[in-house]
């Protein structure tokens, strides 16, 4: 963990941030992002995606 880049904390953040999101969404039907951001949830949405989509490559590179 210690030798992880700033994007790969970037990435954790943002799956975090998203996973409770979906909780709170899934548990009460409330939406932090939406409420916290506003018009700005849609990119922040895109952002936890792709942060998604690097965790996947960044793993598969730890993994080899």
């Amino acid at each position: 963990m210690a030798n992880m880049k700033p994007i790969d904390w970037i990435a954790i953040v943002l799956l975090i941030a998203g996973g409770i999101n979906w909780g709170l969404i899934g548990l009460f039907n409330y939406n932090l992002v939406e409420t916290l951001l506003g018009n700005l949830s849609k990119w922040i949405y895109i952002l936890v995606g792709a942060a998604g989509v690097y965790s996947i490559f960044s793993l598969s590179k730890i993994n080899k």
